[in-house]
C-alpha cells in the first residue's frame, strides 16, 4: 500500500516563500523512516533536517514540492486556507504515483472539512485522513514537513546572502523587524520579499511615521 503525506512550511512569516511538500512511500518503508530518526520538523535542528532531506528522498516512491512567493500569496483571491487548499490540490494531482491512503496536516479549524474539500479537487481517490498536528503523529507528513522546512530554509539563507540579517522571516523575530524598519527608513518602501497583505508591514510603516512626526513636533516645540 502506498501512503501519502502533505504539509507546508512557511504560512506565517512576512518574508520569504510558503512551501508545500507532498511524499509517496510504501508501507513497508515506514519502519525504515522511522529508524532515521523522522518526526515533526519543528522538533529537530536545522542540521539535522538538513542530513535527513537526501535520506528520506531515496526511500521514497515519488514527492513533489513547491514555492509559493510573496507576490503569489498576495495576489490570492480568497483567504489563505483556501489557497492553502489550492495549492495542496495542486502538489498532489501532480505526483506520478498516486498514494492509497493520505495523511494531511489540516489548516482549517475543522479537520474533516479541510480534508474533504482537499478530496473533491483530487485526480484521483485516496483515503483522506486530516488532522492538526499530523505532522507529529503520522510518518509521512513528518517526512512532508522536513522536506518543506528545509526547501524554506534554504530559500531564507539565499535572500540572506542578497539581503543581510532578515532573522527567520517571522513577524515576532526582532531582527526581521529591525531588518524592515532600517530597509523602511533607507528605500522609503519595504523589500520585494516580502508578503505586501501583512498586516505587520502596515503597522511598521504607521509606527515609523509617528515616530518621525513626533520628532518634528519636538523639533518644531524646540526652535519656537
Amino acid at each position: 500500500m502506498k501512503l501519502g503525506g502533505i504539509d507546508e512550511a512557511g504560512r506565517g512569516p512576512v518574508i520569504g516563500p510558503l512551501v508545500i511538500a507532498a511524499v509517496v512511500i510504501d508501507e513497508k518503508n515506514l519502519s525504515k523512516l522511522e529508524a532515521l530518526g523522522v518526526r515533526d520538523s519543528k522538533k529537530l535542528t536545522p542540521r539535522r533536517r538538513e542530513k535527513l532531506f537526501n535520506e528520506i528522498i531515496e526511500l521514497l516512491d515519488d514527492y513533489a514540492i513547491i514555492e509559493l512567493s510573496p507576490e503569489q500569496i498576495d495576489e490570492r483571491e480568497g483567504t489563505m486556507n483556501e489557497f492553502e487548499i489550492e495549492n495542496f490540490v495542486r502538489v498532489l494531482n501532480s505526483l506520478k504515483v498516486k498514494p492509497d491512503v493520505l495523511y494531511i496536516d489540516a489548516a482549517d479549524v475543522k479537520e474533516k472539512r479541510f480534508g474533504e474539500i482537499i478530496g473533491k479537487g483530487l485526480n484521483f481517490s485516496p483515503k483522506i485522513i486530516a488532522e492538526h498536528k499530523a505532522d507529529a503523529k503520522y510518518l509521512p507528513v513528518s517526512a512532508a514537513s522536513i522536506l518543506a522546512k528545509v526547501t524554506r530554509d534554504k530559500a531564507i539563507e539565499k535572500l540572506k546572502k542578497q539581503y543581510g540579517e532578515i532573522g527567520s522571516g517571522y513577524p515576532s523575530d526582532p531582527r526581521t523587524r529591525k531588518f524592515l524598519e532600517d530597509y523602511y527608513k533607507e528605500h522609503g518602501e519595504f523589500p520585494p520579499i516580502v508578503r505586501r497583505s501583512w498586516k505587520t508591514l502596515k503597522k511598521i510603516e504607521e509606527n515609523l511615521k509617528a515616530r518621525t512626526q513626533r520628532k518634528q513636533k519636538n523639533l518644531l516645540d524646540f526652535l519656537k
